[in-house]
Parts: C-alpha cells; structure tokens; sequence
C-alpha cells in the first residue's frame, strides 16, 4: 500500500508540473517572467483540488443526474448497502438511485464519512442479490481505500489541463502573428511549439489520469470480493455488464421518469467521457477505436474477471 501512496503521490505531482510548465510558458510568451506563470497555475492547481474535495459528491450526483433516495424508496437497495457497509466496517454512506438505462455503479465522497454509493436502475433489475451484493462491495471498497478523493483530483487536474492547452494554443497563435510582423522567423516554432503542447500535453496527462483510475479498480475489484468473501459472484457481475453495456449506447434508450419534483430525462452514462472513470464498468464499451485500449478508463474486463477467478481459487472457494 505505501509504494502505491508513493507512485500516486508522484502522478500527482506530474500532473502539478505540467500546469506549472504552462503556465510558465504562457508568461513566455506574454513578455512576462516564467515564474509569475508558474505561480498562478501553482494557485490554481491547489484551488481545483480543494474544490474537488469539499465538492466531488455533489459535483459527481449533479454530474451523473443522481438522486439521494431513502429506505422506503427501495428497501432492497438500502439493505444490502447497509449490509456491506458494516462488512466493510465503515460509516453507512448515502444511497443513490440514477435512472439509466445503462446498468452500472458508481461511489463518491471524499472520505467514508461523507459518501454515497449510486446504481442505475438497470442494474437493480439486472443483477440478482450476491452480484448485487458484489458491486456495492467494490464500491465500498472505493469509499474505504479513499480511492474517490484520488481519482476527483486527478480528474480534475487533467480537465483543467486540457483547458489551460486549449487557451495556451491561442495565446501562441496570437503571438506568432506580431513575430510575423516583425520578420521574427520564431514565429514558426513558437506555432510548432503551441501545437505540440495541445496535443501531447493533454494525453500525457489523461494517460496519468487512467493509469491511476485502472490500478484503483483492480484493487476495488479485491478487497470488494475480500468483503463479501464471494469473488466469483463479482466476477458473474462484471461479466453480465461486459455482455449488456456494450448493447446498450443509443438515444433511443432515453426515457423519461416523474418524480415529485417533477419529471427527469434519463441518463446514459455512455454519453458522458468525463465522469466515465468513476463507474464500475466502462460505459464507454461500444464506442471502440484503435486506441481504445491505450485511453480505456478501465482495465480490460476479462483481465479483472480473470484475476477474480484466481482469487476464488486462492481461497479455495472452487470445488
């Protein structure tokens, strides 16, 4: 656990430095001292992450268009997250409950005492009670390991990555204009420099950011079927929603729900990159590409069903 801290902390600090070094280059460019760049993205990084502490559950709910429900609204539910939850030994988080036609999991919460853990309606149709049972528990597994704090930062900081490129690029655009102007052959680098930073700077940093959200879901994946004691029903889930979410990725799947707030169009998380590390399974699965791979959210689902399996087999739960 403490070389895992370790290589977090690094990636953390990785991510820190590339907003750094464009802020420093945007001061560069502006004709100002490197580090006053530096600095303010120095600041801002640190103001992004506290927001993403204090705020990530209400950030990823809104997000994700899931509602807080109680007890009686499904007793189901509420029980067998109770039922982890003192299996796990943490505080009974909050539960939610997101109408989706896609089914799929997720937690949230910057540390056990200020949690949830949210389903899809689908997946309460789809599962019976010990996979059910088994999703909840890597959840819980999230919310124990602190993993939801870890994964909103890095998210956070790899969003605002992209956006600090995105503007960096104009502001070297611009640039490279007035060295035109003045017969300055830098304005050719200064271009070829923007591009690059675009481009590379914003993958290297959502790599860092997946490299840290596939190595969390391995280690869920574990102490989740640790808690249930029950790996092979975790593995039967995760290969039921391998074999549904990819099937399941079209507008036409939205429906509509009254609440008594009124009504609520349904979500499908499949539509939705920016908060798809936060699922129990990728939703992303039918939108496949070249470099699916490289940029999946998760790891390979038949290498997580695989490593349950070998778990199972450990603890001698194969007849």
């Amino acid at each position: 656990m403490t070389g895992w801290r370790f290589r977090t902390a690094i990636m953390f600090v990785f991510l820190t430095a590339l907003l750094m070094f464009m802020g420093a280059l945007a001061s560069l460019w502006l004709s100002s001292g490197w580090y006053i760049g530096a600095g303010v993205m120095l600041m801002f990084s640190s103001i992004m992450c506290l927001i993403s502490y204090y705020k990530s559950k209400e950030i990823a709910l809104r997000m994700n268009h899931a509602k807080i429900i109680d007890e009686r609204e499904n007793p189901r539910l509420y029980r067998l997250v109770r039922e982890v939850a003192q299996r796990a030994e943490v505080p009974m988080p909050e539960v939610g409950l997101c109408i989706s036609p896609q089914p799929n999991a997720f937690a949230t919460g910057r540390n056990p005492s200020h949690a949830a853990v949210v389903v899809t309606s689908s997946l309460l149709d789809l599962l019976p009670d010990d996979e059910l049972r088994g999703v909840i528990a890597h959840e819980m597994s999230h919310i124990k390991n602190r993993d939801i704090l870890i994964m909103s930062i890095a998210s956070t900081l790899a969003m605002a990555i992209s956006y600090v490129a995105h503007y960096l690029y104009w502001i070297a655009f611009v640039n490279s204009f007035d060295k035109q102007r003045d017969d300055d052959n830098s304005a050719i680098i200064l271009m070829a420099v923007a591009i690059a930073t675009q481009i590379l700077v914003p993958i290297a940093a959502v790599i860092v950011q997946l490299g840290i959200s596939r190595n969390r879901e391995y280690l869920a994946d574990e102490t989740g079927a640790k808690i249930t004691g029950s790996p092979l029903a975790l593995a039967r889930a995760l290969r039921h929603l391998d074999e549904t979410i990819g099937k399941i990725n079209s507008p036409i799947n939205y429906h509509t729900r009254t609440h008594n707030s009124g009504t609520t169009t349904a979500f499908n998380p499949a539509d939705e990159y920016q908060s798809a590390h936060m699922w129990i399974a990728n939703p992303l699965t039918g939108k496949r590409s070249i470099f699916s791979s490289l940029f999946s959210t998760h790891p390979p689902m038949e290498e997580r069903i695989a490593r349950l399996n070998a778990l199972a087999y450990k603890l001698g739960l194969y007849s």
